[in-house]
């Protein structure tokens, strides 16, 4: 492997949903490893909490990495590999570190040391370093920090920073059992993988130098590192699972494209600089530098996120908008029962549907209507549009909608007629009629739909509605 080959890797936990702050991170190691030839997208599973793996949860990232474009099947990636499957190699490192004078053994307690110090913040404070202990149950391992010096940590991003040695504390890198805790999985993982790039989030920033102190203490050359913006709500908090839709599967199942998905958050804390954001994958990976990505917080603006989305719905060609629609067409999704869906019918719809939804999902209510036996039933739709005079209105449409041509033209003509009768405009007219036959005040050309639905059934909803105002 070429001394230049770019390695880079990105290293989830299997312990739950796909984070889409994780998709970034993701896209943009990505996007790095694509730029150069023999470039590597190492996929790291960091399996080693038990408690809270679940071997579905690697399923899932594998299926949500696939849906924005990141494929096992393409040369660049490399893996998936586990941590857990290197820890023998881990426990190697710790104890060449302990062989090697860097590292030494400690049994001092929690009690003991806030006890030496007199308080519960303070870091450790050395006190075993010179004891010689050897290993045994319940004894950590920690890494002999240098007394003096910085580390200094060149951050891509974040530019250089200092660290003061003596602020570091000897800290652990393996527990009382033996087990290499996360610091040194990490660090001897990235080093027996040959990692090049380390990009990742900002949150990750505190841990790093210690394990540049671990890359140097292994005689290694540390990576380029950079850490990504942390992404934030409109409250400029940062996305949390507990108070965020932050799920990536949660936004698939919705009905965003993954070309949307993948187009906005590659312009999560970085842009091309020409003020064009719609713009396909492939471009914004030949235009993507980590050294343009801007260290401020990067804001999750879901309204403009669905605005990119029904860009791309609307780009779609029929054909493939039909199929993208499919997922929501079926149970559990749609109300109706299968044998009730008419294809033909649905094709009809789905030209006028295509620009006006901007999640796939809402193209169940946009139809429903049309397979269901009655109008649906919406209550902020029935208390805006029925108001006084709608009675009126469906008797004089229904007039003239029960004779005549059933084209769009002529049942516009008919409803423009009845509305000039009670001196309405065409927009006041349509409200109640609308909502008598599809149910909502928002929906398809009122007209087209209308037609497509059909004399007998138009008139049985417009004869229910009016009942139903009746009894009101």
């Amino acid at each position: 492997m070429p001394d230049d080959t770019i390695r880079v890797r990105f290293a989830p936990s299997p312990t739950g949903m796909f984070h889409v702050g994780g998709a970034r991170s993701a896209l943009f190691n990505w996007a790095v490893a694509r730029q150069q030839a023999g470039g590597r997208f190492v996929l790291r599973i960091e399996d080693t909490d038990e408690a809270r793996n679940r071997p579905e949860w690697v399923d899932g990232i594998l299926s949500a990495l696939s849906a924005i474009h990141i494929n096992e099947s393409d040369p660049v990636f490399e893996g998936p590999y586990f941590q857990s499957h290197n820890t023998e190699g881990q426990r190697e490192a710790t104890i060449r570190l302990h062989r090697e004078g860097k590292a030494y053994y400690c049994d001092c307690t929690r009690e003991e040391l806030v006890k030496r110090t007199g308080s519960q913040h303070l870091g450790y404070d050395g006190f075993c370093r010179d004891r010689g202990l050897n290993y045994q149950e319940g004894r950590a391992l920690r890494f002999r920090t240098p007394d003096e010096g910085v580390t200094v940590v060149n951050d891509v991003v974040r530019g250089s920073t200092q660290f003061p040695n003596s602020a570091i504390e000897d800290f652990v890198i393996a527990r009382g059992n033996g087990n290499p805790v996360f610091v040194l999985a990490n660090a001897a993982d990235d080093i027996r993988e040959g990692i090049t790039h380390v990009i990742r989030g900002e949150e990750h920033l505190s841990n790093t130098p210690k394990q540049q102190l671990l890359w140097e203490a292994f005689g290694v050359e540390p990576p380029i590192w950079a850490h990504l913006p942390v992404i934030v709500n409109e409250k400029r908090q940062k996305l949390s699972k507990r108070r965020d839709k932050v799920a990536l599967e949660d936004y698939l199942a919705e009905g965003y494209l993954p070309d949307a998905l993948v187009n906005y958050l590659m312009l999560l804390g970085w842009g091309p600089g020409d003020n064009m954001e719609i713009r396909p994958y492939d471009e914004l990976e030949k235009l993507f530098r980590l050294e343009d990505v801007n260290k401020a917080s990067a804001f999750f603006d879901v309204k403009k996120l669905t605005a990119f989305n029904g860009e791309y719905i609307r780009a779609l060609p029929l054909e493939s908008f039909i199929r993208a629609c499919r997922r929501w067409l079926e149970p559990p999704y749609a109300p109706w029962a299968p044998e009730q869906f008419d294809e033909e019918q649905f094709r009809v719809l789905a030209e006028l549907a295509q620009t006006r939804i901007t999640v796939l999902g809402e193209i169940t209510k946009y139809v429903d209507w049309l397979f269901l036996d009655q109008a649906p039933y919406d209550e902020a739709s029935w208390t805006k549009a029925m108001k006084a005079g709608a009675s009126d209105i469906l008797a004089s449409t229904r007039e003239r909608w029960s004779a005549g041509e059933w084209t769009a033209e002529a049942l516009k003509e008919g409803l423009e007629a009845a509305a000039a009768e009670h001196g309405l405009k065409l927009g006041k007219a349509q409200a109640p009629v609308r909502v008598a036959v599809t149910g909502r005040t928002v929906g398809l050309p009122l007209f087209e739909s209308v037609e497509i639905l059909g004399r007998e059934k138009t008139l049985n909803r417009i004869d229910a509605a009016a009942g139903k105002l009746v009894s009101e």
